[in-house]
């Protein structure tokens, strides 16, 4: 298994101590108390560490992969699964301590599907769909929102509440873009 590939387990496996650390710390969770009492006040901000850390290994392993020459089946499959993965459970995480509405998750995770099915048919029709700019926009400010509201900083909320209307845009813009860019694929399996 190559570095790229090590870094998106890695990423994967980072997901555990995420969420236990995100919902350990406002859950009544004795096991969790009685281990991680001392720092009980602290959890958000160990959760928002692993979550930058998971978040940076997405940003390393791609980067390694293309310059490097490290491109394999498992690292296209299992990276942007491993991203989606990642991101769903915070947003989950958030959804569980009210400081998302289930509504912007639920239109967010729609369009990953949607993307999702769109590539497995284009895969199936042989058509590779590279990325464009306004999913990588969309990701960036998805993952801004998502520390931000990990963090949970109250004189933030305000700048909180208008990345999260961006990032939601940009999750419309990405996926109108995507499907208009690419309805080929649906028409006649070609782009």
């Amino acid at each position: 298994m190559n570095l790229p590939n090590k870094l998106t387990v890695f990423r994967v496996i980072l997901i555990v101590p995420f969420v236990l650390f995100m919902l350990g710390g406002h859950a009544q969770w004795g096991w969790f108390k009685a281990v991680f009492g001392g720092i009980l006040e602290y959890t958000d901000y160990i959760a928002l560490g692993v979550f930058i850390i998971a978040s940076l290994t997405d940003l390393f392993d791609g980067k390694i992969a293309r310059k490097y020459n490290l491109v394999t089946n498992f690292g296209k499959f299992m990276d942007p699964l491993a991203d989606k993965l990642l991101v769903c459970a915070a947003l989950i995480c958030l959804i569980e301590l009210n400081r998302i509405p289930a509504w912007v998750v639920i239109v967010i995770i729609s369009r990953d599907f949607i993307i999702s099915g769109f590539r497995l048919i284009a895969a199936d029709n042989r058509v590779v769909i590279a990325a464009g700019y306004w999913g990588k926009f969309k990701t960036t400010f998805q993952m801004v929102m998502v520390c931000l509201m990990i963090a949970n900083i109250e004189a933030l909320d305000l700048f909180t509440q208008i990345i999260m209307w961006v990032a939601l845009i940009l999750t419309i813009v990405s996926l109108v873009d995507y499907l208009v860019k690419n309805k080929g694929v649906l028409l006649d399996g070609k782009i």
